[in-house]
């Protein structure tokens, strides 16, 4: 059964705040078992935080837009203490740890089932009233966390398919202990100036198939978490992300770096990474480990971004686990494959485990893999970039096609480079290899 928001009188001006008759059309569906609740085409809907039930299908008609309200205490749905005009010190590309716990939420859910988000609609996360500082390279929040544009935690069979999602502030579509999750054809539009926007999150999340999408998004497109606020649902595994065209000033994939339990069985394929700081970026900071992994047919075409403002250095496989802090019992890699990707970058591979841990990366398999070299932007190669990491962040030497450190058993097969003119005399060693072994490359 349909439940149009227009018969619950919403209004759909721009103007008016048209949560209470939304969630009532949510709560009524909810309460006669299920169904749809239609949100009508053609008109913006204002709104506060709104709650998804079970059993309930959120349909947005082509036109439609559902968008966040300019008054910040409108999305406190714990009314929790925070300081909404809070001047960040230190800017969050500096100071970003967070346990996965947002204080301000827009689109919400916990502890439901069977919950659909659809149609050609567009949900739209104002973002202009979280802005703070700003550069021509950047802008930053006015506090740190920011309100998620979708935050759906402990929701059993969901399904969000062909909507745009656009103008999120912060994480924009975080899932949190879910489990039997299909994101399909979905578009996410955000700024790319605005940092921690992440596309998808998925967070101790199981059985989950990402297809089909196209992300715009800053910091990172995809991101497999573990938080630490989340730690109760436990690892990540059987996640697949296929078909995606992913755009970012961070890494378009990316594992972490919350990291506090295991991720397994997961597989990116079918993918084109273009207009990206870092393609494909493992970054291992905790006592979780990532194991069995499978990145194929992939082509990345990356750039550098500012390296003050943006994590990374162009490079389009980034792989490190190294300690967050100096005490943690740091995690391991291992068991990863890489299988024809095409990179055309401006840095190279870069493969680095913790000095202190034995050779915490190993058996890492890299199959007919080409990357061409060329200079694109002025920002300098020679930075290692190894945020978050408690001995240092940045590490300057010279650059290279492959850049290996503290790990053991990698395998080159089939693979191929050049280099152009115009970026040939900024690189050093074709192969950088230091305190590793079993490092065979055919």
């Amino acid at each position: 059964m349909d439940y149009r928001i227009s018969d619950f009188k919403a209004c759909g001006d721009g103007l008016t705040n048209d949560t209470f008759a939304i969630q009532q059309a949510i709560d009524n569906c909810h309460a006669a078992g299920g169904g749809r609740v239609v949100i009508d085409g053609g008109k913006t809907y204002i709104c506060s935080s709104l709650v998804l039930k079970s059993n309930v299908e959120l349909y947005l008609e082509m036109g439609a837009t559902i968008k966040a309200s300019s008054n910040l205490a409108d999305f406190n749905l714990f009314n929790l203490p925070i300081d909404y005009d809070e001047t960040l010190s230190i800017p969050s590309y500096q100071k970003c740890d967070y346990n996965g716990r947002p204080f301000l939420y827009f689109i919400y859910a916990k502890g439901a089932s069977n919950i659909s988000i659809t149609g050609f609609g567009k949900i739209d996360g104002n973002e202009e009233i979280f802005y703070g500082k700003q550069s021509k390279y950047q802008i930053d929040g006015r506090f740190y966390p920011r309100m998620p544009l979708l935050y759906l935690e402990d929701i059993k069979h969901l399904t969000i398919r062909d909507v745009t999602l656009t103008k999120s502030a912060f994480w924009t579509l975080h899932l949190v202990g879910c489990q039997d999750v299909l994101v399909d054809g979905i578009r996410i539009l955000n700024n790319l100036l605005l940092t921690n926007c992440d596309g998808i999150d998925p967070d101790h999340c199981k059985d989950v198939r990402i297809s089909n999408c196209y992300i715009q998004a800053a910091d990172d497109g995809i991101v497999f978490k573990n938080t630490e606020g989340a730690k109760e649902y436990g690892p990540s595994y059987n996640i697949s992300v296929t078909n995606c065209d992913i755009i970012s000033t961070s890494a378009a994939i990316k594992f972490g770096t919350e990291s506090c339990d295991d991720f397994k069985n997961i597989i990116v394929a079918n993918c084109n990474i273009h207009n990206t700081n870092r393609g494909i970026s493992i970054q291992l900071r905790d006592e979780g480990s990532i194991e069995n992994c499978l990145f194929s047919n992939i082509n990345i075409d990356n750039r550098c971004f500012s390296k003050i403002h943006w994590w990374g250095a162009g490079e389009p496989i980034n792989i490190t686990a190294l300690k967050r802090f100096g005490d943690t019992k740091i995690g391991h890699i291992k068991n990863l494959v890489f299988q024809n990707i095409n990179c055309y970058s401006e840095n190279g591979i870069c493969i680095y485990g913790e000095e202190d841990s034995l050779y915490n990366i190993s058996d890492i398999s890299l199959d007919n893999i080409y990357l061409h070299l060329t200079n694109k932007t002025k920002w300098p190669k020679n930075i290692h970039d190894f945020r978050p990491y408690y001995k240092y962040e940045m590490l300057e030497e010279a650059f290279n096609v492959c850049y290996i450190r503290y790990v053991k058993n990698i395998n080159f097969t089939n693979f191929s480079y050049t280099i152009d003119e115009n970026i040939k005399d900024e690189i050093g060693d074709i192969w950088s290899i230091k305190q590793s072994e079993g490092i065979n490359i055919n």
